[in-house]
C-alpha cells in the first residue's frame, strides 16, 4: 500500500473548538505533523484528539501541544490472545505497533485552541 499524505486544516471558532474530519482512510497512521498558522497558531494550551470516527480507535491524546510545528509517531500496545498487555521480557515496557484505520474518517478534535486561531495537519497513512 502506497502512504499517503492528508493534510487537514484546522480553524477553531470562539470558543477555542473544531472538529474537523479525513475523508475516508485505511491503512497504518504513520505520522501526524503539526504545523501552526504564521500569524495566528492554536494556542499553547490546545489539545488534541485524533480517533477513529466508526470504531473510536484513539490514534492520539495530546494535551497543550503548544504553538510550535510538530512530527508525532503515534503507536499502542499490543496484546496476547488473553487480552494481557505485551511486555518485552528484560524490561517491562510495552510491545508498540501501528494504529490503524480501515475504511473510516480520522476525526480531529480540538479544545481550548484560543479564539479562530488555526493550524494544519499532514497525517501520513499507509
Amino acid at each position: 500500500m502506497e502512504p499517503t499524505r492528508i493534510a487537514v486544516a484546522v480553524t477553531t471558532d470562539a470558543s477555542g473548538a473544531a472538529e474537523v474530519f479525513t475523508p475516508t482512510v485505511t491503512g497504518r497512521v504513520l505520522q501526524v505533523r503539526y504545523v501552526p498558522d504564521g500569524t495566528s497558531p492554536l494556542d499553547t494550551g490546545a489539545d488534541l484528539d485524533i480517533v477513529c470516527e466508526t470504531s473510536g480507535v484513539v490514534v492520539s491524546n495530546h494535551d497543550d501541544i503548544g504553538t510550535s510545528a510538530f512530527t508525532r509517531a503515534y503507536r499502542q500496545a499490543t496484546h496476547d490472545a488473553a487480552g494481557a498487555e505485551a511486555l518485552y521480557a528484560a524490561s517491562g515496557e510495552a510491545v508498540l505497533d501501528y494504529v490503524w484505520a480501515v475504511g473510516e474518517r480520522l476525526k480531529l478534535t480540538i479544545a481550548n485552541g484560543g479564539n479562530v486561531k488555526s493550524g494544519t495537519f499532514h497525517i501520513y497513512v499507509g
